[in-house]
């Protein structure tokens, strides 16, 4: 393909998304300000954070910011952990405002995926994938970047798996994780309606990931699965973001819960699960076939 051609199919889609409109639909909030509100409330942060997140330069992350606190979508704070930079943090009116967006979004996608075949669907899907994953790399930097799996992240990310797993004695004949059988086919695992799995990649290498997919034996619930960091990627808020982004999918999805198993030697991992809100249960559920993990806990979604 032509670099002349691509750069017109880009524009117009630019232009049929609406994203040259000075606001989203009937909503008062700019496209920059609604991706940015959608990036607060996975996880409070500051504008530099933001700039690096919207990829956008700091003074637009500012200006975009102070013009969402003086609508009152979000509310600047100190950070609790830093008292010399100040954070955006989502208000109620902000996340309402989210909510409108996302049913005005989700109906307008819905129109136009009415219009594909499903062999159609599968194609854009499969091409999306693809000029995302050429995107980042063009756009690559220090920063983490968080994406969709595709087929040609197989690989990689089995390694994450087996390295961070051998990391915390955590070995196949125990009947973790590491041990399923679809470790090294990931992208057709989690290729399915009501799955999804997300990648971090920095500087063209995949350092981490994490998804989710039906509980098998209780598909009521989601099971976030398959969440393994390099020590290079912990630290960062990464795993927050990821559950973030899979709570908000598994509520679009219509599932009433996520559940997970773990183990006691990821005490990091359970720390952090317990921070977002996920509670400790007694009983596992569903039929995971992963015996070994005595940690299992719920979040309602």
């Amino acid at each position: 393909m032509k670099d002349s051609l691509l750069r017109q199919y880009s524009r117009q889609m630019v232009r049929l998304l609406g994203m040259l409109d000075k606001q989203c639909g009937m909503l008062h909030v700019t496209p920059v300000q609604a991706h940015a509100l959608g990036e607060i409330r996975l996880q409070p942060m500051s504008v530099n954070q933001l700039s690096e997140q919207l990829v956008v330069d700091k003074s637009n992350a500012s200006r975009t910011v102070s013009g969402l606190e003086k609508a009152g979508l979000v509310s600047v704070q100190p950070d609790p952990r830093d008292k010399r930079r100040q954070v955006a943090d989502i208000t109620a009116e902000g996340c309402a405002v989210l909510e409108q967006l996302d049913r005005q979004q989700s109906d307008f996608f819905s129109r136009v995926i009415g219009q594909l075949s499903e062999s159609e669907q599968q194609q854009v899907k499969l091409g999306m994938e693809n000029y995302l994953k050429g995107l980042v790399k063009a756009f690559q930097s220090e920063n983490y970047i968080i994406r969709p799996v595709t087929p040609g992240d197989n690989a990689d990310i089995a390694s994450v798996i087996r390295k961070v797993s051998a990391e915390y004695g955590l070995t196949p004949d125990k009947g973790y994780g590491v041990s399923d059988p679809t470790l090294d086919d990931m992208y057709n695992v989690y290729n399915k309606t009501g799955s999804g799995y997300w990648v971090i990649e920095q500087e063209g290498r995949v350092i981490g990931g994490g998804g989710y997919a039906p509980l098998k034996g209780n598909e009521a619930y989601c099971e976030l699965q398959k969440m393994y960091f390099l020590p290079e990627a912990r630290g960062h808020g990464l795993a927050k973001r990821i559950v973030g982004m899979m709570e908000l999918q598994a509520k679009a999805l219509g599932y009433s819960a996520c559940y997970l198993e773990s183990t006691e030697s990821l005490k990091e991992a359970i720390t952090l699960y317990e921070k977002l809100g996920f509670e400790h249960i007694d009983t596992p559920l569903g039929h995971t076939g992963h015996d070994a993990c005595e940690i299992v806990m719920v979040k309602p979604v």
